[in-house]
This record gives C-alpha cells, sequence and structure tokens, in this order.
C-alpha cells in the first residue's frame, strides 16, 4: 500500500462500476497508482446492492486486488467516541462514515467520498483528485 493511500468511499465505487465520469476515472486512477484501499465496511455495502451474481464477481474481482485494512475493536471504539462528540455538538453523521473516517485516521489515509458528511468531522483529510487536462 502506497504512503499516500486513500480510502475510496462506497458511492465512488458505484460510480466507478456504472462507469460515470468523472469519479469512475479518478478511482480507476487510484487503483492503478495502487492508492486505492478499502475495508469490508464498504466492501459490505456494496455487495448488499447488487442485481446480478456477474455484479457480486466483478467486485469480489476488483476488491481482491486491494489492500484491506480491518476496523478493530480500538478503531470502533475511537468511532463511537467521535460520534458522541458530534452529536453534543448537534451534528448527526451516520455510524458507516464516522467509522471510515476513524479508519483513515488510525493509518493516516486521505478519503475520497461524494458525501458531506465527512467534511463534518474534524480531523478528516479529504482526497480532492485533480482535474483531467
Amino acid at each position: 500500500m502506497s504512503a499516500d493511500g486513500v480510502i475510496v468511499d462506497t458511492l465512488l465505487w458505484i460510480e466507478y462500476f456504472k462507469g460515470s465520469a468523472p469519479y469512475a476515472s479518478a478511482v480507476e486512477g487510484l487503483v492503478l497508482e495502487e492508492r486505492a484501499v478499502t475495508t469490508g465496511l464498504v466492501l459490505a455495502e456494496l455487495l448488499q446492492g447488487v442485481r446480478s451474481e456477474r455484479e457480486a464477481q466483478t467486485i469480489a474481482e476488483v476488491f481482491g486486488g486491494l489492500p484491506t485494512l480491518e476496523i478493530t475493536t480500538e478503531i470502533w471504539k475511537a468511532a463511537g467516541q467521535r460520534a458522541c462528540a458530534l452529536r453534543r455538538q448537534g451534528v448527526t453523521v451516520p455510524l458507516t462514515d464516522v467509522a471510515l473516517s476513524a479508519l483513515a485516521s488510525a493509518h493516516n489515509l486521505l478519503l475520497f467520498s461524494l458525501g458531506t458528511h465527512f467534511e463534518r468531522i474534524p480531523g478528516v483529510r479529504l482526497y480532492q483528485p485533480t482535474p483531467s487536462a
């Protein structure tokens, strides 16, 4: 895994598999540069929405070649603490997004997402793709 790895959020993987420009090319670039990183949480979110065995197989093939990080008990604890702190500020963020943010922080990774939830989580470093020329 590259030192400047990027956790790609589920919504971007959906755009990648649909071939939606410009997101598909941005995700493909991260994969080819060996910067894309995943976790079981993202894989599970993708698999819950498959419509065919072929889609599931394509996802499994792509994800089989990616570095996969586990969300450990310590990372879940950090996610719960982050979610609690956010709620005390009146901010509710899906636990899945808080968990991904905690995973990224634990491994000093960037997050690539279409969702705005991550912008509300302190300390998250977001990946901003360079526009194609």
